[in-house]
């Protein structure tokens, strides 16, 4: 029979052959990979992550590369982010976005229009020191005194059509994963979402990145759901719920239907679960079954999906419908990946 002290010496021969045996090339876990990496949301996110790569691969902050990444979607021709995007039942666009970096320090715009990159608003104002949030004309007025242009509030020749279509109905019912339906002829690859029945779906850019010196920082911007009700905001300006980074533990992000996510601080419960010892994965599952056990009825028809990175470079992302996808570059891989989901 063992004792006490038996067990002790044993413990100590056995530790350093553990840390031998991962000295020693002992293989990493399928979904670790090693820093710099970044992580984005759904298959458009390896465009995103290319912008961010050209930071991490010259040994640059987190934090500057999740804004750019942030900014090329913002950039592009798309229904779901930037100015070009779907507007809401009244015809705006308004664009909501946020950043947080390893010290904790974020900021945030909602409701805002005619800026082109409101995720640089966001990181100014995080960088001002003085508040958080912005919302709606003093989220404009911020940016404007701060050298942003006011662009006209013009809708693109998509989101026009789109939103002409809309209105002959006026119903406000997001389709699942829609974002992966082939689009009819003739609308292009630039405007993948403009369906001529007026269906519709829109979906975040959220972006979480680990660099060469073993910091994290995320962003995440939309336009939000399409041909929503004027003043609508949705999860990703939310610290917390759209976005959240714990430098000691993890940072995650999400997209899908925000009221769903807002009511549960999602981001935040991702980290505190990864915090008390969930992988990735496993936290952003939780996430999930808090979601759909407070209406599982309603959350059949509903999509969500959190991703999440560990400080050790270990990525899991969970959601409620099949269908959501993220993306993952580093040195060595730059591919898309699915996710698990709750109903299959």
């Amino acid at each position: 029979m063992t004792n006490r002290r038996d067990f002790l010496r044993l413990s100590a021969i056995g530790l350093p052959l553990i840390a031998a045996g991962r000295a020693f090339g002992q293989k990493m876990p399928a979904s670790r990979y090693t820093m710099p990496v970044v992580v984005s949301t759904w298959d458009s996110g390896i465009r995103a992550n290319a912008a961010a790569w050209n930071v991490l691969k010259a040994k640059g902050r987190a934090i500057d590369a999740v804004e750019q990444a942030a900014r090329s979607a913002e950039d592009e021709k798309s229904c779901c982010v930037g100015l070009e995007a779907f507007p809401d039942r009244d015809g705006y666009v308004t664009l909501d976005a946020s950043i947080m970096d390893d010290k904790a320090n974020c900021g945030s715009v909602a409701f805002i229009e005619h800026i082109k990159n409101p995720i640089s608003v966001a990181r100014k104002l995080m960088e001002s020191g003085k508040h958080v949030f912005l919302a709606g004309d003093g989220a404009l007025q911020f940016a404007v005194e701060n050298g942003f242009k006011r662009m006209p509030n013009q809708l693109s020749d998509d989101a026009e059509k789109a939103w002409h279509e809309w209105l002959k109905k006026s119903e406000y019912k997001p389709v699942v994963n829609i974002e992966n339906t082939k689009p009819k002829a003739g609308n292009g690859p630039s405007a993948p979402m403009t369906f001529d029945d007026g269906r519709f779906n829109h979906d975040t850019m959220g972006t979480i990145a680990l660099d060469a010196d073993g910091n994290l920082s995320g962003a995440c911007t939309t336009s939000g759901m399409a041909f929503k009700t004027h003043g609508r905001v949705g999860d990703s300006p939310i610290i917390g719920a759209g976005l959240f980074v714990d430098n000691k533990v993890g940072a995650a992000t999400s997209s899908g239907v925000g009221e769903e996510v807002i009511r549960i601080c999602g981001t935040h419960t991702v980290i505190e679960m990864m915090r008390f010892g969930h992988t990735p994965e496993a936290a952003c599952k939780e996430a999930i079954r808090r979601i759909v056990d407070r209406d599982p009825k309603a959350a059949k028809d509903i999509q969500v999906g959190f991703v999440a990175i560990s400080k050790k470079g270990v990525v899991g992302a969970y959601a409620i419908q099949k269908g959501f996808t993220y993306s993952v570059t580093n040195e060595h891989v730059n591919k898309t990946l699915p996710s698990k989901s709750w109903f299959n």
